[in-house]
């Protein structure tokens, strides 16, 4: 009886908690949203605002309405150079995007799928480069761009940014999970090469796991800023985020509110990508929770 009446006490106390956890957990989530969403909700309010009202009045509610008129100035600004600075971030996030996203589903799908020496080592060493942050690179990696004369070039850009250790993990854990061997060893019987399996079968298997990596690089490059920065001195050749801080550093030059309007429409791509790939990144990031 004992034993029966602390049984039931425990169910009536994880029933009694369970409001009061769900509580918890939905205030925490919201000051997590109201502490990440604030900024975005200030720069949207300030930039809809007339030329040169961004920082009067209220800043969390609109007054008047001059984005219009804002993005025309912008486009004016210095023989609108903004829009060669977003395109250079498109190109650059574009090209690094898919070669980053090729290259981590070819590396993980060997290194779930092949035996050989050695791929322990070499998933270790995966593990622990996504350990790293690249931050710590920038340096060496300028001075190597220097040595081989590749300062000024969109290469210098490009070349770090076909590199995802992180992407090349969640490859390896999603192919482990998603592509069966029996399925793979039914295309052989049929007479197809291993890139033709990998292309045909397993490629569309880890479609969700790679719209994920091809969207977290995306993003990565884009809010790139140290690299770019420090290798990239041709303003021409700039992406959108160093272009803005410099305007942000030349108050004289150029005037704040262009820099708070340039600073929404370059989150625009952003906001596309992740509606549009929504669905497909929820799906991908559940990929090795369960075995």
């Amino acid at each position: 009886m004992s034993a029966l009446s602390t049984r039931a006490s425990l169910v009536r106390s994880r029933r009694e908690s369970r409001p009061a956890s769900r509580v918890t957990v939905m205030a925490l989530l919201g000051l997590s949203a109201f502490y990440f969403l604030f900024p975005l909700w200030w720069l949207l309010v300030s930039a809809t605002k007339p030329f040169g009202e961004q920082f009067s009045g209220s800043g969390l509610w609109f007054h008047g309405f001059g984005l219009f008129g804002n993005i025309a100035r912008l486009s004016g600004q210095d023989g609108g150079i903004f829009w060669r600075w977003m395109l250079n971030s498109v190109l650059y996030c574009g090209v690094g995007a898919v070669l980053g996203t090729a290259f981590s589903a070819l590396a993980g799908y060997a290194l779930a799928k092949y035996d050989f020496p050695g791929r322990g080592a070499v998933f270790g060493a995966v593990l622990a480069a996504v350990l790293v942050p690249k931050v710590l690179f920038t340096l060496p990696l300028y001075l190597m761009f220097s040595g081989v004369h590749l300062i000024d070039n969109p290469l210098a850009v490009l070349l770090p940014s076909v590199v995802s250790p992180f992407g090349v993990y969640l490859s390896r854990v999603f192919a482990a999970q998603s592509v069966p061997d029996e399925v793979l060893e039914a295309g052989r019987l049929d007479g197809a090469g291993e890139f033709r399996i990998f292309r045909t079968i397993g490629v569309r298997m880890m479609l969700p796991a790679l719209v994920t990596i091809f969207l977290f690089q995306f993003v990565e490059i884009w809010n790139n800023y140290l690299l770019p920065a420090m290798v990239l001195g041709d303003d021409r050749l700039q992406p959108v985020t160093v272009g803005l801080v410099g305007w942000n550093a030349s108050h004289v030059a150029v005037p704040p509110p262009l820099v708070v309007a340039g600073s929404l429409v370059s989150v625009v791509p952003l906001l596309i990508a992740f509606l549009a790939l929504q669905r497909f990144w929820r799906a991908g990031m559940t990929a090795g929770a369960v075995k």
